[in-house]
């Protein structure tokens, strides 16, 4: 099954809707800008080469983050 999912460097990666889990991505190994990608993620600056899968989201560079709202009694 083929990828739909491109980025290009700058764009971000977020996993699972949760802004914990957000990275840049710095690399894009393939030319037509589908995964794996190279990501900086932003908590800790640890560097990856991720390929996301369905709970994952590019985020195009320049673009504000979604942000999660959490169920009220379902605080960190």
């Amino acid at each position: 099954m083929e990828s739909r999912m491109r980025a290009v460097p700058g764009d971000r990666v977020i996993v699972d809707g949760d802004p914990d889990r957000v990275g840049e991505v710095i690399s894009v190994p393939h030319g037509d800008g589908s995964p794996p990608y190279v990501v900086r993620w932003q908590r800790g600056g640890h560097i990856a080469l991720v390929s996301p899968d369905s709970y994952a989201s590019i985020v195009p560079a320049g673009s504000s983050l979604p942000v999660r709202v959490t169920p009220p009694g379902n605080h960190r």
